[in-house]
């Protein structure tokens, strides 16, 4: 049986409310366009960061607005337009302002200390966990239980986070273990109270 050939289809899809969406750029913040228009570099108060989108759409600049274009007119297209222009926010609102997330230790004993570039977890286990803080990441520790991570890349950011809660993830009958801020824990029912 030969090779399967599948034809790529077009579609005329309503525009994307995210990928129409034009960004402003603040002040203190330039943006350079490859003359693909697909590769970009940011800079801002906060650092710079770079980025090469795939080639289904491209991106125009002026006066201070950044335009997301569709060049695919595919369903594909369509899913990379919305994307690219909701990375490329992402990277102006990075390097503008920044992103942050808050991580909760909860449990006895539970604690957290930052010393140097290393974040050091005491978390229930015989010997504590240490975790290498990437360049570009800020972490600081309040009352020994309140973990707040800060950067200007929201993907590193996502990731480093991610990374941290796994140390302990909340266990789902006392709820104990590393949880965001604001995250509802959904706890069983022990042993105990089938027994009733």
């Amino acid at each position: 049986r030969g090779p399967v050939r599948v034809a790529r289809l077009e579609v005329n899809a309503r525009e994307s409310r995210i990928g129409a969406k034009p960004i402003q750029v603040p002040k203190g913040v330039t943006v350079k366009l490859g003359d693909d228009g697909i590769s970009m570099v940011v800079k801002g108060p906060k650092g710079e960061l770079s980025r090469k989108f795939l080639d289904a759409i491209k991106f125009e600049q002026e006066d201070g607005v950044l335009r997301c274009k569709r060049v695919d007119q595919t369903k594909f297209g369509m899913a990379q337009w919305g994307l690219s222009r909701s990375l490329a926010f992402n990277m102006v609102e990075g390097v503008s302002n920044g992103f942050s997330k808050t991580l909760e230790l909860v449990g006895t004993g539970f604690r957290a200390s930052v010393a140097g570039k290393e974040l050091t977890l005491n978390v229930g286990y015989c010997k504590p966990r240490l975790v290498a803080i990437p360049d570009g990441i800020t972490v600081k520790v309040e009352k020994n239980t309140t973990v707040t991570v800060s950067g200007f890349d929201k993907e590193q950011v996502g990731d480093f986070v991610a990374y941290v809660r796994k140390q302990r993830p909340p266990e789902p009958y006392k709820g104990k273990g590393i949880r965001f801020q604001g995250e509802v824990i959904k706890l069983k029912e022990g042993k105990a109270a089938g027994r009733k």
